[in-house]
């Protein structure tokens, strides 16, 4: 990628986690604001490994990097949803997140074979009958279910550590289910 900026100036060198690359780049090319935004100062700075910006409003920045890691072998509707709910993370939209994992859970029960148009619980139900969730790994499935519930029938929001507690919990399912069977040859 050549992305080129125009008119960069040094604004001071600031460290930070690239949630573009998600290197750990310190910067002091970018962009200031002329005015204050709620009085902080807001600044745009360039990261000098992939050159994409990331905005900074007084201590706080984004994107920051998405959690969790990428899943090999995931179908392809899986695995924009997967990285939707990782990206809903990086950009402070927690409840998002939860739907998008609680989603999630749905779509992979219909890629193994369940019907669609079930209630909700019939998906986790069958992913757990058809073996498709883990030993003892039942509870962290009914997990993700009661979290997005919340978040889809409360008012309630969900914070960073609810989404970032699911997205770890779909990323040891999704492995389970794809990606370690795909990496075993088939007799």
């Amino acid at each position: 990628m050549d992305i080129r900026w125009y008119s960069i100036n040094s604004i001071g060198s600031v460290e930070f986690q690239c949630g573009y690359c998600g290197n750990a780049v310190a910067s002091d090319q970018g962009y200031f604001a002329q005015q204050r935004l709620e009085g902080l100062e807001a600044r745009i700075y360039i990261c000098p490994h992939c050159a994409c910006p990331t905005f900074f409003h007084g201590d706080s920045y984004s994107p920051h990097v998405a959690p969790g890691n990428e899943v090999q072998h995931l179908p392809d509707e899986i695995q924009s949803l997967y990285r939707e709910a990782r990206n809903c993370v990086a950009a402070h939209a927690y409840t998002a997140s939860v739907l998008a994992c609680r989603k999630l859970l749905m779509n992979i029960a219909v890629a193994q074979g369940a019907g669609e148009g079930l209630r909700f619980i019939e998906y986790v139900d069958y992913l757990a009958k058809e073996g498709f969730v883990p030993p003892n790994g039942r509870h962290w499935v009914d997990h993700i279910r009661k979290k997005g519930n919340e978040a889809t029938h409360e008012i309630l929001l969900m914070g960073s550590e609810d989404a970032i507690e699911l997205i770890s919990f779909s990323e040891m399912l999704l492995k389970f289910i794809f990606e370690f069977p795909a990496q075993v040859p088939r007799q």
